[in-house]
């Protein structure tokens, strides 16, 4: 007997939810790229590059805002034609995109910190003070936007991290400032720009880390498909589990297939919607496709080289 199965979810949402309130996103949005702009050009005039890599971080929690806003639509529409989960993975994309983005740009200000170090030029102090003074106002302003929008979604809670993680950079970007103020060590500047370029790369590595994994079909960091096998063959009526695979679909939406052998008195119906509960209560993972099989049934002749693991209620490698 072979079956198999998968979920449709009429009324399942995932990313980023359809109530999630997008004019609290819009308003952060355009407070981040007000703010960006009048950075720059301040940055420019007070030859502070702590201000302008400042900046170069704040495009980036632009990105994620703007990243939501279009995985609100994105998520709407449905799967159709050859896209058979939609566009979801477009997230995906630009996450990638995004963490590329920020590792250049770490790699350009880290270069030009460090000549700034080994020769640097006269930096006005104040006018840095006061403009990294106005951007936490701005950060802690956008957060709380941010924080009246559905934060059960990974995109806005992404953003929001974003966002609160900046608040570093600029507090680091107000203490330089004053010390050029009070002792003119105009190296200060330098010194927190580098602060902010490992803010820069520890999020792009996350970034492409995490978009790589997904492209990859990894299955999700949180995720032990070993883990998910053992438990899987641990309900009696099942003998073995092979062909088992976990991934993501998008952030958020963990996916598993997997074949599963039963006892020949065993009833296939009963140990996938078994199986399926387990899945969905202990792991959250909602979309699965289960082959439930006999182990007496020769139609399995198809998985004499099955993918991965082979998982039996014994020792078993893996």
């Amino acid at each position: 007997m072979t079956e198999e199965h998968g979920h449709d979810h009429g009324g399942h949402s995932h990313g980023v939810a359809a109530d999630a309130d997008r004019r609290w996103l819009a308003i952060a949005l355009a407070l981040i790229t007000g703010f960006m702009a009048v950075e720059v050009v301040v940055g420019i005039l007070a030859s502070s590059l702590a201000l302008i890599s400042d900046a170069a971080h704040m495009l980036t929690d632009a990105a994620s805002i703007v990243l939501a806003l279009i995985a609100m639509r994105l998520a709407a529409r449905p799967a159709r034609g050859g896209f058979t989960y939609g566009l979801k993975r477009a997230e995906i994309l630009s996450a990638q995109a995004n963490g590329l983005t920020l590792l250049l740009l770490a790699a350009w200000l880290g270069y030009e910190a460090v000549r700034r170090i080994i020769d640097p030029p006269q930096v006005a102090g104040g006018l840095v003070l006061v403009t990294a003074l106005a951007g936490i106002v701005v950060n802690v302003a956008a957060a709380w936007c941010l924080s009246k929008a559905n934060r059960t979604s990974l995109n806005v809670e992404g953003a929001y991290q974003h966002i609160l993680n900046d608040l570093f950079a600029f507090i680091g970007t107000a203490v330089a400032g004053l010390v050029v103020v009070l002792t003119g060590f105009v190296r200060a500047d330098a010194i927190a720009t580098l602060a902010v370029v490992v803010l820069m790369v520890r999020a792009g590595y996350g970034l492409v880390r995490d978009s790589g994994r997904i492209f990859l079909e990894a299955a999700p960091a949180d995720l032990d498909p070993d883990a998910i096998g053992d438990r899987i063959v641990s309900n009696p009526s099942v003998t073995e589990v092979h062909d088992l695979h976990v991934w993501a679909i998008t952030s958020g939406q963990p996916a598993l297939s997997a074949h599963v052998l039963v006892d020949p008195d065993g009833d296939c119906h009963a140990v996938r919607r078994d199986l399926e509960k387990v899945l969905s209560h202990d792991y959250g993972i909602d979309h699965t496709t289960l082959q439930v099989d006999h182990t007496a049934e020769p139609a399995l002749a198809h998985c004499g080289d099955p993918h991965g693991p082979v998982h039996r209620d014994a020792p078993h490698e893996h």
